[in-house]
């Protein structure tokens, strides 16, 4: 239960990150770049919601028969 938790906060810190580098290139103009890497940051915070998601109904099924 716990490594799906780890991995699903991993996954939101990595969109995170990528978000604010979406921001500074576009802060610095590069639309382009800003906008490849917020393109990631979405496909990163789709896939950690998931995982969230996925690790939050596993724990609510621990210790129930």
């Amino acid at each position: 239960m716990h490594e799906s938790h780890r991995r699903a906060a991993a996954e939101h810190e990595l969109a995170a990150y990528v978000h604010r580098t979406a921001a500074e290139h576009i802060e610095k103009g590069d639309d382009i770049a800003g906008g490849w890497h917020a393109e990631r940051a979405l496909e990163y915070s789709d896939h950690a919601y998931t995982l969230a998601r996925g690790a939050h109904t596993k724990s609510g099924k621990i210790g129930s028969f």
